[in-house]
């Protein structure tokens, strides 16, 4: 196969990465292969390829978002219909992992669910797996082919900090399970770091009762992996208005925003506790969300070069995050 020859990119995007698949095919100059998805009237899917795959290496984005359970079986049936197609490989590029949350048993009888769809991907015939900002990186130990997890949250917040010029930036991890990101953050900004103590006594229900690290009269960066209804985020943005912060904005990777977010989040920068929201494409739907200050940071140029990286069989991920590591100058 020729080095970096476009003819031999091959990417196909399904119905949960349509803008993400345009965009990446742009940067690398070429075009999507057409793909025909069918719905029967009882539910079922089939996904069939228009352009030949025998011996090809095709990429395949798609994010398992809502409707996800849908989205997952699509992408199933891709890998599966690429496979029977005697595609030479299969990579699999998910901006958004659903089910990434259920990684672990914390009480009796729980499945562990992602490991579940790690398996399901898997044997549909993927061969490599690039995941995007994933809950918990040890999803990457669920799967037994090569997989990515990639770092996409600096581009979030590149875009943050270009806009926030001032000299008492501090970056604030939301809970204790965002520290490593946190602090990996302020130690390349060389920002102060603040964690906020919050317990989760139910599912998308969190308590917040204590603040570690100075935010009084401070312009505070929240970075998060998600944002789902936003009760969480409001009230730890509440919370470091009742420290003293000067300004609040949120970077994260998806935005999932299920009700009541929207209107969570609408709420929260109109009244001014919020200044601005900083999240990815990596779930489309964002781009129906009507809400002030909401900043959409695109993918599609990032994974074009983690992507340029597989088919080229050369080069390193690790370079393509030093070109999008963020920059602060006081």
């Amino acid at each position: 196969m020729a080095k970096n020859n476009k003819n031999n990119i091959l990417i196909m995007g399904l119905s949960g990465s349509k803008k993400i698949t345009n965009n990446i095919c742009k940067y690398l100059n070429v075009k999507p292969i057409p793909v025909t998805i069918s719905h029967f009237a009882d539910g079922e899917i089939m996904v069939r390829p228009e352009t030949p795959v025998r011996y090809k290496i095709v990429t395949i984005i798609q994010s398992i978002s809502k409707p996800v359970n849908e989205n997952l079986m699509e992408l199933l049936i891709a890998i599966d219909a690429l496979k029977r197609a005697s595609a030479k490989a299969i990579n699999v590029v998910i901006p958004y992992y659903a089910y990434a949350r259920q990684d672990r048993k914390t009480l009796g009888r729980e499945p562990i669910t992602s490991k579940l769809i790690a398996t399901l991907i898997e044997r549909a015939g993927a061969t490599r797996v690039a995941i995007v900002d994933v809950h918990s990186e040890q999803a990457q130990g669920f799967f037994d082919i090569p997989v990515d997890t990639l770092r996409a949250y600096f581009l979030s917040i590149k875009e943050a900090i270009n806009k926030i010029r001032c000299s008492n930036l501090v970056i604030v991890s939301p809970d204790y399970g965002g520290i490593k990101r946190a602090r990996q953050i302020a130690a390349t900004l060389n920002l102060p770091l603040a964690i906020l103590d919050k317990r989760r006594p139910l599912p998308n229900h969190a308590e917040i009762s204590n603040i570690l690290g100075d935010v009084n009269g401070k312009d505070c960066l929240i970075s998060d992996d998600m944002i789902d209804t936003a009760g969480t985020m409001v009230a730890a943005c509440k919370i470091l208005k009742d420290f003293g912060a000067k300004s609040i904005t949120i970077a994260a990777t998806h935005g999932i925003l299920s009700d009541p977010a929207t209107e969570r989040l609408s709420k929260a920068v109109k009244s001014g506790v919020i200044s601005d929201i900083y999240l990815t494409n990596s779930i489309e739907s964002v781009y129906e969300r009507k809400i002030p200050n909401l900043h959409i940071c695109d993918l599609g140029k990032y994974l074009s070069e983690i992507i340029r990286v597989y088919y080229s069989e050369a080069g390193s991920i690790s370079k393509v995050y030093e070109h999008y590591t963020p920059r602060y100058v006081k």
